[in-house]
């Protein structure tokens, strides 16, 4: 028997049927709720309301469960790469030995820019921000391919997918190299995804970085956990720009720019931030975390907690592992990691933040790591995004494939003024 729910209004009732998951999670469908009621409702930021039905990624944050079409995080940061990881996204299925061999010839192939690119860049500023030359860049990309304008073609996108997910890397890699007044580097065809990554960013004319597997390993990693975390606020911009037929380059520059937001994209570069205030004040951590408990202070822990996750956040706990191996053969002696050290030491002993569930997040280990192998504060949501993009090519997919699917169109409750006369230039007083 279906499931159904009833909304009583003024004392007439109104059933809709219950819309039941595959793994069992639960949502009324209200898609005619206006049409037979004259009312809409009204969920300020979304957080009960499903946007959409979705066969990306799974979570249940109770339980700390993250899944990538049905497969385990643990189980992919165990036994895949963020090139496998991100064909099992964008095409529901793992490859097989022919389609992987494919799709990495693929992205060595398309992971040049058009030559006319390198001219955009001049154009930026010494001091631009890397993330407003990602957002850029990767929209002027669709200028030199104009068949992703055309209307969806699977053939089509599956080209422009892998030039996408190729070129984001050297987009960012160059916006670095821009914005420290350095010489852009171009990727070598022997290098794998990750490893390419660095040599564009870290490599000199004359000398070749020197590329660590426990190096490329733990960035590979970091894109790997943040390759799709269900709607979030870019990956439901870029659904929301995709309903509207926008190619996949600017849905993608969409994202880009929704996760440069400090409340989204930029927690692990807030992490570094309270950190180095830490340190700054002569502290080791241990005033900080007693300010924490203080609600009058005003101080907050950043890359604790989670929204979503109730529960210890299953990508933490990868991550942590990898951070704890990468600082040991590195051998790195920076005050910032001590301090970060004794944080994540404190809040796991510590009472106050085991009865809040405040763990440390994916975001806490992340700046980290990145903070160890170099890369700068302003490349840590370029990162982010780097890794985000197999999530966006994949929802963008679902939402272009649904042809039924009309363009996104909230509704909202008017709370303004009503019947406000126009009134002439000389009648008008200044507001205070």
């Amino acid at each position: 028997m279906n499931k159904t729910a009833k909304i009583e209004i003024d004392g007439k009732s109104y059933t809709f049927p219950v819309v039941e998951g595959s793994e069992g999670e639960c949502g009324i469908d209200i898609s005619t709720l206006r049409q037979v009621t004259g009312c809409i409702t009204l969920d300020d930021g979304y957080a009960n309301t499903g946007s959409c039905l979705s066969k990306v990624t799974f979570i249940d944050g109770e339980k700390g469960i993250l899944q990538y079409r049905g497969i385990p995080i643990e189980e992919l940061a165990q036994n895949s790469t963020f090139v496998e990881t991100a064909f099992l996204i964008i095409n529901g299925h793992l490859p097989s030995e022919d389609e992987m061999a494919k799709f990495s010839s693929q992205l060595t192939q398309f992971q040049n820019l058009h030559e006319d690119m390198k001219f955009h860049f001049e154009g930026f500023p010494s001091n631009a921000h890397p993330m407003a030359i990602l957002s850029s860049m990767i929209n002027a990309t669709s200028c030199f391919y104009p068949q992703v304008m055309q209307p969806y073609d699977p053939e089509t996108f599956q080209i422009m997918s892998s030039r996408l997910l190729s070129q984001v890397r050297t987009i960012a890699a160059f916006s670095y190299r821009k914005s420290h007044g350095l010489p852009i580097i171009y990727p070598k065809p022997s290098y794998k995804y990750t490893q390419n990554f660095l040599h564009m960013m870290f490599s000199d004319p004359y000398e070749d970085f020197v590329i660590k597997p426990e190096v490329w390993r733990a960035l590979d990693l970091i894109f790997l956990l943040h390759a799709d975390h269900e709607q979030n606020c870019s990956t439901a911009t870029v659904r929301y720009v995709a309903s509207s037929r926008a190619n996949l380059f600017a849905c993608a520059a969409a994202g880009v720019c929704a996760l440069w937001g400090p409340l989204h994209g930029g927690a692990n570069q807030a992490v570094i931030d309270m950190l180095e205030d830490i340190r700054q004040g002569g502290d080791d951590g241990r005033k900080f975390i007693n300010e924490v408990k203080d609600k009058k202070s005003g101080k907050r822990l950043m890359g604790f907690g989670h929204r979503v996750y109730k529960n210890y956040d299953p990508r933490a706990k990868i991550i942590k592992k990898r951070c704890d191996q990468l600082l040991e053969v590195l051998k790195i002696n920076d005050p910032l990691l001590d301090i970060a050290k004794r944080l994540e030491e404190c809040a796991l002993n510590d009472s106050y933040f085991i009865e809040r569930k405040l763990y440390p997040n994916v975001d806490f280990y992340s700046g980290i790591i990145m903070r160890a192998l170099g890369i700068p504060v302003e490349m840590f949501t370029v990162i982010f995004a780097i890794g985000r993009m197999p999530g966006w090519i994949a929802n963008y997919r679902e939402i272009a494939e649904e042809t039924s699917q009309r363009i996104y169109r909230p509704r909202q409750i008017y709370t303004g003024l009503t019947k406000n006369p126009y009134v002439p230039m000389e009648d008008r007083v200044s507001k205070p």
